[in-house]
């Protein structure tokens, strides 16, 4: 195939429009915890240091947060510099301190809470004009300013991979379906170019990456004169092929499977090297 022009290399892929789908996702939430027996809220996830409660905890700190910053424009603190570490720092500092408070309440209290403040964070990214620079950048895809779009986009993978975590604890689906669990594979595959940063490559290689299930789908990762960047379609082959089963594809972006049990799933084929750097990619801030 000819080399795409410039004009083509800088295509937009079309915007991740999630806020819609808040509701639908915070319902069944709700619907999921209140069916808990109390044995279940203690169960193990696959967080290490967190048990259903506490990523139920987190869920409804995380909420109370987001309607804080986002709806309120109230900021209470913020970390000592805009660098990588210390905004991990700080925001696993207040994780650990949110869940640390509400893990004392009764799930009764807890559940209750979650249903008002979902409410009022999904009501708030539907309010956000999805093409106006956020209030922050998505940090793990290298970004310093993001369209709203994709800070909602990157919430919703939050409130999805965590409640995700709590059905696989509990051993209930519901949510890997291809309305909800689509569009979290394309934020967090939006992490793509900023993991492989620092991969030197011929212009013009392209990397594919294959997400197999019906909620997956293919993406295209290309080397430009000076950058990686995902396309809409293929300019070239395929230097590499890396398929992902969706059932771990979401834990691989989380951190929520450990590389060698990742890469036996895995499958590449071409370039071994440049396709499982794809197994290096985070979609959270950690």
């Amino acid at each position: 195939m000819p080399e795409p022009s410039s004009k083509t290399k800088l295509r937009l892929l079309p915007p991740i429009l999630t806020a819609h789908l808040f509701p639908k996702l915070d319902g069944k939430l709700i619907e999921l915890l209140r069916s808990l027996a109390p044995g279940d809220w203690e169960k193990q996830t696959v967080s290490p240091k967190w048990r259903v409660k506490e990523v139920a905890a987190h869920l409804l700190d995380t909420a109370l947060r987001g309607v804080s910053v986002g709806r309120d424009r109230y900021v209470a603190e913020s970390p000592a510099s805009p660098s990588t570490a210390d905004l991990a720092a700080f925001i696993n500092r207040l994780n650990c301190e949110g869940v640390t408070v509400y893990r004392r309440l009764s799930p009764v209290v807890l559940i209750g809470l979650l249903e008002a403040a979902t409410k009022s964070l999904a009501e708030y990214h539907a309010s956000r004009d999805p093409y106006a620079i956020a209030s922050y950048g998505v940090s793990w895809a290298g970004e310093q300013k993001s369209p709203n779009w994709f800070d909602t986009a990157r919430e919703f993978t939050e409130r999805w991979h965590h409640q995700q975590q709590i059905r696989l604890a509990v051993s209930r689906s519901g949510i890997m379906t291809c309305e909800l669990y689509h569009p979290v594979l394309d934020c967090f595959l939006q992490a793509l170019p900023f993991t492989y940063r620092n991969v030197p490559a011929k212009p013009g290689t392209l990397v594919e990456i294959n997400v197999v299930g019906e909620c997956g789908g293919i993406w295209h990762l290309y080397r430009s004169e000076d950058s990686w960047q995902l396309i809409g379609e293929p300019f070239s082959r395929a230097v590499c092929e890396v398929t992902i089963p969706q059932e771990i594809a979401w834990r691989i972006c989380t951190k929520g499977i450990d590389t060698e049990s990742a890469r036996a799933q895995v499958r590449v084929t071409g370039d071994t090297t440049l396709g499982l750097h794809v197994l290096a990619m985070v979609s959270i801030v950690a």
